[in-house]
């Protein structure tokens, strides 16, 4: 327990006092953000804000992990050693493309198709490994599972390796985009995501206080490292808590691709080592109603022949030109946000109790 304080105490000042360090050498070097031409036209005064301050999200995280297992002279373990490799590995695409925004002066970076093979390439790699019986505990128990999960392992829903490495793949790319989808408006996805990383600190916890290993029953979790998992979501919790001091409108920096394609790959990470995967449908319900009116913007548009269901996708944008101030679309959308994790939480604790 007092890795996760650590952990989250340190992650929130490196944020703190880190991206004020960033704001000044991204302003110094002209790194700033382009804005769509298409969008609303009140975001074009946003032009040539900072971007890419994912950077300190991520090294704020990976440091303060690490410094409180030293300081709690623990060790690392595989779950989380996966899970830094999956938010580092798709902070790294999302690097490359801000980081080609910014150098040719364009609002497109990476091509979609080089994206998506970056993401790919991670999320392969992040499968296999996470589903090796070489990282199978004493218990023969490995980070990911091959079967599919809701609040754990549902039986008799075992999956094959090639479909089980098919079905991450598909959670990583769904939750990084819904992430990247969200991330239109100061500080909506940065409090959005420290919400859903709160909510699996506490469910990192719980699994850890009713683990198999500690009680055998028909209401414990068989997950490999419940404990482990929860201080590096402290730590990204409180790197998204520190960044949001200077995200909030008026943005004085922006997280870009590199943080909310992080962000999005470590919410899929803990919804696979945690066995909940279907889960992170409510718990992360904000970011996949964004998903949602974009698919349904594009498939109405080319069905329809030109007509669209919403003034413009993702959904934060539709309220914008409907009239609502920025931060007014903000806040309320972070109470939906909330209202998903709540609901989230409760269905969690509702199953274990009715287990119980």
């Amino acid at each position: 327990m007092r890795a996760i304080l650590l952990a989250g105490g340190l992650s929130l000042v490196f944020t703190l006092l880190g991206t004020r360090v960033a704001i000044g050498m991204l302003v110094k070097r002209g790194y700033g953000q382009l804005i769509r031409d298409d969008g609303p036209t009140t975001h074009h005064v946003k032009r040539g804000t900072p971007t890419m301050g994912g950077l300190v999200i991520i090294l704020s995280s990976v440091v303060a992990y690490f410094a409180a297992k030293l300081l709690t002279g623990t060790t690392p373990s595989a779950s989380a050693l996966l899970l830094i490799f999956l938010f580092v590995g798709l902070g790294t695409v999302g690097f490359l493309d801000d980081y080609i925004k910014v150098a040719k002066q364009r609002s497109l970076g990476l091509r979609s198709k080089a994206k998506m093979i970056g993401q790919t390439i991670v999320g392969v790699i992040f499968a296999v490994l996470a589903l090796s019986p070489v990282l199978a505990d004493d218990r023969g128990r490995t980070p990911a599972s091959l079967s599919v999960s809701f609040i754990r392992d549902l039986p008799g829903w075992e999956l094959p390796m090639v479909l089980a490495v098919l079905l991450i793949l598909v959670i990583i790319g769904g939750a990084s985009n819904g992430v990247n989808l969200t991330d239109g408006l100061d500080g909506l996805a940065a409090g959005a995501a420290m919400m859903v990383f709160g909510a699996y600190t506490l469910v990192n916890i719980w699994q850890n206080n009713q683990s198999c290993r500690i009680q055998s029953g028909p209401s414990c979790y068989e997950v490999r490292d419940p404990l482990d998992l929860a201080v590096i979501a402290a730590a990204i919790t409180g790197a998204c808590f520190g960044v949001l001091w200077w995200n909030a409108s008026p943005a004085k920096i922006y997280m870009g691709d590199t943080g909310s394609l992080s962000l999005g790959g470590a919410v899929a990470g803990f919804a696979i080592l945690t066995r909940t995967e279907f889960l992170l449908l409510l718990l992360g319900g904000l970011f996949v109603l964004e998903t949602l009116s974009v698919m349904l913007q594009v498939g109405f548009f080319k069905v329809s022949k030109g007509k669209r269901i919403f003034r413009m996708a993702p959904l934060h944008h539709h309220f914008e030109l409907a009239g609502w101030a920025e931060i007014t679309v903000t806040i309320r959308f972070w109470i939906i946000a909330g209202l998903f994790v709540a609901a989230g939480l409760g269905v969690f604790y509702a199953e274990w109790v009715a287990g119980a």
